[in-house]
């Protein structure tokens, strides 16, 4: 995929009224538009990935897959507050002339959808043939769609939800929690925070995976009484968050999760759903315990043009990023 970076000139403003100047999105195309501008895929990706969606969703996007670069014209750009090229805590403020860290503002999702819509004028996109993402991503394209600026002929939501729930506000804030007990969180570094995001990182994976799964892959032999497997991936799984991100942009982005709610400044939830006449596939996974099935049902019942499906597997959350097989299937079928 190729690299690019769209630089907004003029002030943008967030849902909270406040500024952002020298927006920068960091974004990744793939394939060629083609002469009816009809062959468009575009991702929402999800909370600390990036906009390589080759990169973390391969078996889905990529060369042979059924979203490729032969016939399609494949666009993921990095939401505002993420570390991968986009402004974010660590760029810096014009104000100050220093990285933001926690003066960054509060973004909602609203304000990512409104940034990328920005760039989808920048290049000239007036219509999407699919528009495609999971969790936070799905909650950005849900809100994207909703801004109604243009064309989205093709809908698919992948465990997200409408309204984030006070359960999944709750395992946010205690990440947060975690991450402001680590003191060097308020140093002035980009480092700072490091220790709280593995912990926080170690809480996430709760609440991404499921008891059955831990139990399969994680499990000792009976001679064990420490270095417990499970121990030990928590750890793995931390540090390895910890050497990619950064504690002051987890915190940013695990608050704009929580700010999803489509009837806020709107007549209502319902009323907003039944506005969209995209075709719409929403996709829930089974023992997903962070946006339970029940949430992409709510979606799925009042958007008037929408099919729901659910994918039985025992990774939760996480599934839909794991099951590619079954995705490959129910996506194929739907596109």
């Amino acid at each position: 995929m190729n690299f690019q970076q769209y630089h907004y000139n003029r002030p943008f403003q967030l849902e909270n009224g406040q500024t952002l100047e020298n927006l920068t999105i960091a974004y990744h195309t793939a394939g060629t538009l083609n002469n009816k501008k009809d062959n468009i895929i575009w991702v929402c990706h999800a909370l600390t990935a990036n906009s390589d969606v080759f990169d973390w969703w391969a078996g889905l996007f990529g060369e042979n897959d059924l979203f490729n670069p032969k016939d399609h014209f494949i666009i993921c750009a990095n939401v505002i507050g993420s570390n991968y090229g986009t402004t974010n805590p660590l760029s810096i403020n014009p104000a100050t002339n220093t990285p933001y860290y926690r003066d960054f503002p509060t973004i909602t999702i609203k304000d990512m959808a409104n940034a990328h819509q920005l760039l989808a004028e920048h290049l000239g996109i007036t219509s999407i043939h699919l528009l495609i993402g999971g969790s936070l991503g799905g909650q950005q394209a849900l809100e994207f769609t909703l801004l109604d600026k243009l064309k989205v002929d093709n809908l698919v939501l992948l465990a997200t939800n409408a309204v984030h729930s006070p359960w999944g506000i709750a395992f946010n804030e205690s990440q947060r929690l975690a991450i402001e007990a680590d003191p060097t969180f308020n140093d002035m570094t980009e480092d700072g925070g490091k220790n709280g995001l593995i912990a926080a990182r170690t809480i996430a994976m709760l609440s991404y995976r499921t008891y059955s799964i831990y139990n399969e892959k994680q499990k000792d032999d009976h001679s064990v009484y420490t270095d417990f497997k499970a121990s030990s991936y928590q750890k793995y799984q931390g540090q390895k968050l910890a050497n990619r991100f950064n504690a002051h942009s987890y915190w940013t982005l695990s608050k704009a999760m929580d700010s999803q709610n489509i009837a806020r400044n709107r007549k209502s939830l319902e009323n907003s759903l039944a506005q969209i006449s995209s075709k719409t596939l929403v996709i829930g996974i089974s023992s997903d315990i962070l946006f339970p099935p029940t949430e992409q049902k709510i979606i799925a019942n009042h958007i008037p043009n929408a099919t729901y499906t659910e994918i039985e597997s025992l990774f939760g959350h996480d599934g839909f990023l794991v099951e590619l097989k079954e995705l490959n299937k129910i996506l194929n079928h739907f596109v």
